[in-house]
């Protein structure tokens, strides 16, 4: 055993001081190691002097990484020591061996810091279920607690940072590590973060202007960069709102005939009740039954008296021809609040957009105070009947959006030849087209000069007053817009970081607090 000895120390506690192993005895299911202290002096956690005095010892029995599948126990004997400094307030105190105890711990250090590896990456329950995989099975909320307790990383003060928005992420766009999470969005929060933070000198940000006014009264010395993504995506929003508006471009104008077709004029209906309708049908037995029993002779109190009717309604049947001169009152012409929007609905039926949600939200913002139940009784009882135009169905504004975003020679030819049709058709939209062109030949090229002279040409168009109202917001952040458009900074990183965040959220559900969610984040590996 004399001869063993050595090479289980060097074995079991190859990177920690101080222990001598004495035994190991191994079951079925369980490994022991007997193992005790063997440090001389050892330095008091209250005044730090060093003592040699032994006052007494114990047994801890610390739970340590498992073995060939088998649970490992650990039986170590650790002494107490008398404090020899008259002036410190212990008097005796239990020696912590670096690197494998710590105080209260009931397991060693290699196992806590597997357990914590594995808390941060997959939260609790998944961990909890991993940790039965690995033969130390513990609960969530032990994993959960021992996130919580990790200290926050020490970093220094970034030169280049980027922020963006979810509950305030802020990562550090050159070592693409984040550095911190604000618990809001809030500029003064913003603000006071980075005034603590002096030596920041490039703030990557999108264009929300909590974050424009914080990191310009938290950093007026840093220069700040918009995001070339944002810069691009908020384009693209004004780009499809134009297409919307010149939607009617979107179909081709169909051909006319030589010679026009001679109609026919259309039998008017036999009734302007809906057939199969449960009251017109009961309406008509009635006016039926009524006016056989007239005929056979019987008197209009008798008919009344048989039908358990009374005698103004048998009255007003008989004077009834047809069964149609009944619907009157609320089923005959009731003017509904749907009537003033019923001709666009018409229109844009024609047009091909058969959708009723789609239909109510488009005259919702035209003023239209109802829910969307009308509109869909309206489009399943009327317009379900009417002809569509012949031919293909037009692309829809967000597709052509799509086209003009897409570089050309990444477009398919299917596209690229009913893009050039739709624009053909309509100038409005040519404009517009080479407008994003050129937008995107600066971020795709860092042209940041060329952008005051293409928001004066932007905002001198009056057909497009969605690319308009853009370029004026461009220009009242123009320095930082100019500074994206011209370094290479940007917030991808960031935006990535976003995405794990969020992830992050999911996994843990409801236990995703903002102490616990700061910690997975900024200690995450």
């Amino acid at each position: 055993m004399n001869t063993v000895r050595p090479q289980l120390n060097e074995l079991l506690f190859s990177s920690v001081e101080g222990v001598l192993v004495e035994a190991v005895e191994v079951t079925d299911t369980v490994v022991r190691i007997d193992a005790r202290t063997t440090a001389g002096q050892v330095a008091c956690p209250g005044c730090g002097c060093w003592s040699g005095r032994i006052h007494g010892s114990c047994l801890r029995f610390p739970r340590d990484l498992p073995t060939a599948g088998k649970f490992v126990v650990m039986s170590l004997r650790v002494r107490r020591f008398v404090c020899e400094e008259e002036s410190c307030e212990r008097k005796t105190f239990a020696e912590q061996v670096t690197g494998l105890t710590r105080r209260f711990g009931r397991r060693t250090e290699r196992l806590r810091s597997t357990l914590v590896s594995v808390g941060l990456a997959l939260a609790g329950r998944a961990g909890a279920r991993m940790t039965d995989a690995f033969k130390v099975p513990v609960s969530r909320n032990t994993l959960l607690r021992l996130i919580a307790s990790l200290r926050d990383p020490v970093t220094t003060t970034p030169r280049v940072v980027g922020v963006d928005e979810y509950a305030q992420r802020k990562g550090r766009v050159e070592t693409r590590r984040p550095i911190d999470l604000l618990p809001d969005r809030e500029a003064d929060t913003l603000a006071a973060w980075l005034a603590e933070r002096p030596g920041i000198e490039i703030i990557c940000r999108d264009r929300a202007p909590f974050f424009t006014e914080g990191a310009t009264r938290g950093a007026p010395q840093a220069l700040q960069v918009a995001d070339r993504w944002h810069l691009w995506h908020n384009l693209g929003e004004a780009a499809e709102k134009c297409v919307y508006r010149h939607r009617g471009c979107l179909r081709p104008t169909p051909e006319q005939p030589e010679e026009p077709q001679q109609h026919e004029p259309e039998p008017a209906a036999s009734s302007p009740w809906p057939t199969g309708h449960r009251f017109a049908e009961r309406t008509r037995a009635k006016h039926a039954t009524i006016h056989a029993l007239l005929a056979a002779g019987h008197s209009k109190r008798s008919v009344a008296r048989q039908l358990d009717m009374t005698l103004n309604t048998i009255l007003r049947f008989s004077r009834a021809a047809t069964p149609e001169e009944m619907f009157t009152g609320q089923w005959q012409n009731r003017t509904t609040r749907l009537d003033a929007y019923k001709p666009y609905l018409d229109q844009r039926w024609q047009e091909g957009c058969t959708n009723a949600w789609k239909l109510w939200e488009e005259i919702k913002e035209q003023g239209y105070p109802r829910g969307y139940a009308s509109v869909r009784d309206y489009v399943s009882r009327t317009l379900r009947g009417k002809p569509q135009p012949v031919g293909p169905r037009p692309p829809t504004a967000r597709a052509v959006t799509r086209w003009l975003l897409t570089h050309p020679d990444a477009l398919p030819e299917v596209d690229r030849l009913q893009l050039k049709t739709v624009l053909a058709n309509c100038p409005e939209l040519m404009a517009l087209s080479e407008h994003v062109r050129t937008f995107g030949h600066m971020v795709a090229h860092l042209r940041g000069d060329q952008l005051p002279a293409w928001i004066e040409a932007v905002t001198s168009t009056t057909d497009l007053p969605s690319l308009r109202h853009f370029a004026q917001h461009l220009e009242r952040d123009l320095d930082a817009v100019t500074a994206g458009l011209t370094l290479p900074w940007n917030s991808g990183v960031v935006e990535g970081h976003v995405n794990r965040i969020k992830m992050l959220k999911r996994q843990m559900f409801g236990r995703a607090g903002f102490a616990l969610l700061r910690k997975r984040v900024l200690l995450a590996p």
